[in-house]
């Protein structure tokens, strides 16, 4: 359910912009985007647990604002990362 250090470490560097990025929005998108889809697992066999369903809203409308923000600012990279998660708008 949790990301691990090295799961991390792989989508950081896979998003990142630059060497030393480590927070953009595209970095911040591919991690929630991970997050997300544990927690959905999750779910799908605790149907009942609605404290990690809350969080799974949350996370879900974090990662939307990020993605209409980088879209209003770079509707290239917006793009890019809706099909490199294979995220469907």
């Amino acid at each position: 359910m949790t990301v691990t250090k090295a799961q991390k470490e792989k989508i950081i560097t896979d998003f990142k912009a630059h060497p030393k990025d480590t927070g953009s929005a595209n970095v911040q998108i591919a991690l929630l985007t991970d997050r997300i889809s544990g927690l959905t697992e999750h779910l799908k066999t605790h149907k009942k647990d609605f404290s990690s369903r809350v969080g799974l809203l949350q996370l879900v409308s974090k990662r939307r604002r990020l993605l209409n923000y980088l879209k209003r600012e770079n509707f290239k990279d917006y793009k890019d990362i809706l099909e490199k998660l294979k995220l469907r708008k």
